[in-house]
């Protein structure tokens, strides 16, 4: 399903989105349709690893400095 929406762009970036277009035979739509999808996949993905990692232990900034400092990573 889709639906016509009105979308107000940068005059550049909606040159640059027709110049792809025309370069990947696709339209406009398709290519704001698959960098959305994009942006919001890789949001979900960012979201997941949140969850599973919640329970982890709280490292301090300080902590996390002295460690990298002890392995010669800094």
């Amino acid at each position: 399903m889709s639906a016509r929406t009105t979308v107000t762009l940068e005059d550049e970036l909606l040159k640059l989105l027709k110049l792809k277009a025309i370069e990947t035979s696709s339209t406009v739509s398709a290519l704001i349709n698959e960098i959305l999808y994009d942006v919001f996949q890789e949001d979900s993905q960012d979201l997941l690893a949140f969850k599973e990692r919640e329970n982890e232990a709280t490292v301090s900034f300080e902590s996390f400095l002295e460690e990298l400092k002890a392995d010669g990573r800094l």
